[in-house]
């Protein structure tokens, strides 16, 4: 029997461990629980036409917020769906981030704010409910370690998974962008950052194409 050939990961997929430290991972975290506090609180999200609850809960930073509930699926909203509110502002951390990696001619509009607790996941997807998909996406890791899986442009193909810990930064571009992705488990009591534990993930995309 011919050996399974090592999987290589897609091109534009980067793993940037450790790029926010200590502090600057406390500073995003104040940030993300002042948002909550002030409009933007986390809410449960749902699956289209089951209407059965994601595993995780979230919010979001910027002009425009992914959301999906059973009556109208996923989409991009300019407001928090429970109180009507403009979603915060992006923290500067976060923009200076994409300006450093993202290699796009444009701001990103949205930042997805997901809160996974033991027992989440994300199962393997790709991110295409924008019209800008030729900009990359940029995830950061916070709080308890995370195992995270990538693969190709077919679910059912070869994938690999790298461990994310509390201030890691992952880049799907290129290919990668288009390469289904996911989170198979949270390992808890991995870190201290996150009051009251488990792991929040900041997901950065440019929604809208350039005019």
């Amino acid at each position: 029997m011919n050996p399974r050939p090592a999987f290589t990961p897609p091109d534009g997929f980067r793993f940037l461990p450790g790029y926010f430290d200590r502090g600057e991972q406390e500073a995003l975290i104040a940030a993300v629980f002042a948002a909550a506090e002030a409009g933007a609180p986390f809410f449960q999200p749902a699956m289209p036409r089951t209407g059965q609850p994601l595993s995780v809960t979230m919010t979001n930073f910027g002009p425009l917020g992914w959301v999906t509930d059973r009556a109208k699926g996923y989409r991009y909203e300019p407001a928090h769906p429970e109180t009507g509110q403009n979603w915060p502002a992006m923290p500067d951390a976060l923009m200076t981030l994409w300006n450093a990696v993202a290699n796009y001619p444009a701001p990103p509009e949205a930042c997805l704010v997901n809160w996974y607790r033991e027992g989440s996941r994300m199962g393997l997807h790709v991110d295409f409910d924008e019209e800008a998909t030729d900009a990359a996406v940029v995830s950061v890791s916070l709080g308890d370690k995370a195992r995270f899986r990538i693969g190709g442009p077919e679910r059912k193909g070869p994938t690999a998974s790298v461990v994310l810990s509390s201030g890691d930064v992952v880049v799907l571009g290129e290919a990668a962008r288009r390469s289904y992705h996911g989170v198979d488990r949270i390992y808890p009591g991995t870190s201290t950052l996150v009051p009251g534990g488990g792991r929040i993930n900041l997901t950065m995309r440019r929604v809208t194409l350039p005019s």
